[in-house]
């Protein structure tokens, strides 16, 4: 029956990776075929008229991706989960107080959220980046950038708190304000992707949208201010 079973996927695929594990898990023998290139995999989804791999044939039919096949099973997806802001909503929340007790306004409001929000990224970098790259357009191109990133934002976070060298905290928030901003902007509403936010780490199940958009672009205007009023 393995002739009848295959699952067509790129390598690096996370869901094609889950895909499999689910199948070994429920004992089920199938054929793993990995696209060799990017010109055979779109002429796969032309072929079969989808828009996303991995994708899963069960008996000779097509029965979808991933979640498909998960939901067979029984099994719970990231789709199937709840979102929530409720774990932005307790970041920004707490920063707001620490802003307010330690009398540094808006710029410590700022250096406080980019502090905890680079804290958890770093508790599970891994996880971090593998959200990450879903989205971010420059770590698909350079991973490098997306474990790199934390770090980035931790800077940006206690130079807005210490005044530290304003004018290359000023272009590191800029730069990675807008570039973030510009990733989500196309993923979202040009692409019209559903997928969550690693800004508060890689395994929560905040929703990618206008809430990571307004973060993106508080750090582009808040790098531009300190650039310009140096």
């Amino acid at each position: 029956m393995s002739n009848l079973n295959k699952i067509y996927r790129k390598a690096s695929c996370p869901f094609g990776i889950k895909a499999i594990e689910l199948l070994n898990r429920e004992k089920i023998a199938f054929e793993d075929h990995i696209f060799s290139s990017k010109d055979e995999e779109l002429e796969f989804k032309n072929k079969h008229h989808v828009k996303t791999t991995p994708q899963v044939f069960m008996d000779g039919k097509n029965i979808g991706g991933y979640s498909d096949l998960a939901k067979i099973y029984g099994e719970i997806t990231p789709k199937d989960e709840k979102k929530t802001y409720i774990p932005v909503m307790a970041v920004f929340s707490t920063t707001a107080f620490m802003a307010i007790a330690s009398s540094t306004g808006f710029t410590g409001f700022m250096g406080f959220s980019l502090c905890v929000l680079a804290l958890l990224k770093l508790m599970d970098i891994h996880s971090f980046v593998k959200g990450f790259k879903e989205y971010d357009h420059i770590t698909q191109i350079f991973p490098t950038y997306g474990k790199a990133y934390p770090f980035l934002e931790l800077f940006t976070g206690l130079g807005f708190i210490s005044s530290f060298s304003p004018l290359l905290t000023g272009v590191i928030s800029t730069f990675v304000g807008f570039a973030g901003g510009a990733s989500i902007i196309k993923t979202v509403y040009i692409d019209k992707k559903d997928l969550n936010c690693a800004c508060v780490g890689g395994n929560q199940n905040v929703p990618l949208g206008a809430i990571s958009f307004t973060e993106n672009a508080m750090m582009a205007i808040m790098g531009l201010y300190l650039i310009f009023t140096l």
